[in-house]
């Protein structure tokens, strides 16, 4: 829960920064957030939300 929220919170911010500097639309925008409400809600949500973590677990692996 804590990592999807941190995405949730990175993403927004990416977001945000994209519409202020003008590389990206207001209605592209919606769409996208739209869009990322539709697949949170359909049965492609599990496999997302597994693939994400299967890549936050690698990332966390890697020893510096």
């Amino acid at each position: 829960m804590a990592i999807s929220l941190s995405v949730v919170v990175l993403l927004a911010v990416i977001l945000v920064v994209l519409i202020r500097g003008g590389n990206l639309k207001t209605g592209p925008a919606v769409v996208a957030i739209l869009f990322g409400f539709f697949l949170a809600s359909s049965t492609m949500a599990e496999e997302v939300n597994s693939f994400l973590q299967s890549i936050a677990t690698m990332i966390s692996d890697i020893k510096l």
